[in-house]
């Protein structure tokens, strides 16, 4: 294949994967080519970003040379063949480590890979290394004790969000198209929110997991972070289906997620709740969050403002994080525990006293509330509300602090729809005046991920929200 002269190093950082494989497919951009300019910026921005955990060239090279003999034999594994991605340090990959921003974790590399980094291999995607995480992926913010903090391409005085907030900042930073991230309580909405990406939640067991018996297992989707609703679809076409490794992945479902995304959204009944009953958001995030649910109205759906949906999370819910957390520190030697990250320590250590009682209360009111949502859909096609009720926090916020508490600021708006397995997204609603992103966020009831697809997709065309965007091509400069 022969590089297009026209087509600067940086320019091919900034494409979709949909661009991408086109140029591939027409011969004018080789993945050998594409992978090294992203090699390089990755390289030059990790001292400022600090969003990989380990960048494994050799590897990407390999495989992007490989890919570059299939498209120039017309066979390439799929539309994604040739496109860098990364995985979270969540997740396993074969032969790396999986550190979760932990010192209790050690450095021995996985023998085998989760089912969606499996997936995502056999699309013949490059994989260029591992993103950061908070310590066990505990919080709505990036930093963690063994890789330091982890900076937004917006402001590097803030922070991306979390806990995908490594694969928000390199796909937000134009180094690739989108990265790998999980949501078990708006990890990767909450980061998409905070730096202008395209975040969909998918359906809980949409795409396997495995370990499928970790702490927060039953609550968590596989994703990725992405510029475009399109590359959200066909990432999803990738990594979407069962497992026997995952007992609760849903049964094959055969289907092109990108089949359908222009149809519009014409008479659909779109709720809209800017508290979901109980949360104080921001009022410039309030009236951003009006403004992007005023598009749907111009696109011919029908939008109206719903009243109380959701009571106060934290009486009901608090078993199950804190609960979660204690499981973890039962598992980590107590002389490593003075390593740990002190919030979530602080948390964890409040969880050894949660009773079974308190338990299996909170899994009764997980089922009331998954069945409340369910049966609100049936009035309304989608529920529009935000997905944070701040913009990006500063990156020395502490999280579940006084100043910034859980379940009044962090994941107030996010978490209901991991509870109840709901397909959620987040897309751009705007720029504060301070100029960082603010995220709408996008309900669909119970499976209907291509409906949400579409929705986003009906949004995306009439925002005008376009990449790279001035302001981060503003805080990069120089880099």
């Amino acid at each position: 294949m022969e590089s297009t002269d026209r087509m600067s190093e940086r320019s091919v950082t900034w494409l979709s994967a949909s661009q991408l494989s086109s140029l591939y497919r027409r011969r004018e951009l080789s993945p050998v080519e594409a992978v090294d300019a992203m090699l390089a910026r990755a390289s030059a921005l990790q001292p400022h970003l600090n969003a990989l955990v380990l960048i494994d060239a050799a590897v990407a090279r390999k495989a992007a040379k490989e890919s570059e003999a299939r498209w120039l034999k017309g066979t390439p594994l799929s539309p994604l063949d040739g496109v860098p991605t990364s995985i979270k340090d969540t997740t396993q990959v074969k032969g790396w480590p999986t550190r979760i921003g932990s010192h209790a974790t050690d450095e021995m590399p996985a023998t085998e890979s989760a089912p969606a980094v499996e997936r995502l291999q056999a699309a013949g995607m490059v994989l260029l290394g591992k993103t950061t995480t908070p310590e066990f992926g505990w919080k709505a913010l990036t930093d963690s004790p063994l890789q330091g903090t982890t900076r937004s391409p917006w402001n590097l005085k803030h922070s991306p969000g979390g806990s995908s907030g490594g694969a928000a900042a390199l796909t937000a930073a134009g180094v690739n198209p989108f990265n790998h991230g999980n949501d078990g309580g708006g990890s990767i909405r909450i980061p998409a929110a905070h730096t202008g990406l395209v975040g969909l939640k998918p359906t809980f067991g949409r795409i396997a997991q495995y370990p499928a018996d970790a702490p927060f297992a039953d609550v968590v989707s596989q994703g990725v972070l992405s510029r475009t609703v399109r590359d959200t679809a066909l990432a999803l076409n990738a990594m979407a289906g069962p497992d026997p490794r995952d007992w609760r992945s849903l049964p094959a479902e055969p289907r092109d997620y990108t089949i359908g995304l222009e149809e519009g959204v014409r008479g659909l009944k779109l709720g809209l709740s800017l508290d979901l009953g109980h949360v104080k958001a921001d009022a410039e995030i309030r009236a951003l969050v009006v403004a992007a649910a005023k598009r749907f109205a111009e696109l011919g759906a029908l939008v109206e403002e719903v009243g109380p949906l959701i009571e106060p999370l934290q009486n009901s819910f608090e078993p199950l994080w804190l609960g979660s957390f204690a499981v973890r520190l039962r598992q980590i030697p107590s002389q490593l525990h003075g390593k740990l990250d002190p919030g979530f320590r602080a948390a964890a250590e409040k969880g050894l006293a949660i009773t079974l009682a308190d338990y299996a209360k909170a899994y009764e009111a997980r089922s009331k509330l998954a069945r409340d949502m369910a049966l609100g859909h049936r009035k309304y096609d989608l529920l529009l509300a935000p997905v944070t009720p701040t913009s990006a926090p500063l990156v020395e916020t502490l999280y579940n602090s006084d100043a910034f508490p859980r379940w009044t600021k962090g994941a107030p708006y996010t978490l209901p729809f991991n509870l109840t397995g709901q397909p959620a997204a987040s897309m751009p609603a705007g720029l504060t005046r301070a100029g960082l992103p603010v995220g709408l966020q996008i309900v669909g009831p119970p499976r209907a991920d291509p409906l949400v697809l579409k929705a986003m997709r009906a949004y995306e065309s009439a925002s005008g929200w376009t990449w790279p965007q001035a302001k981060v091509l503003e805080a990069l400069a120089g880099f």
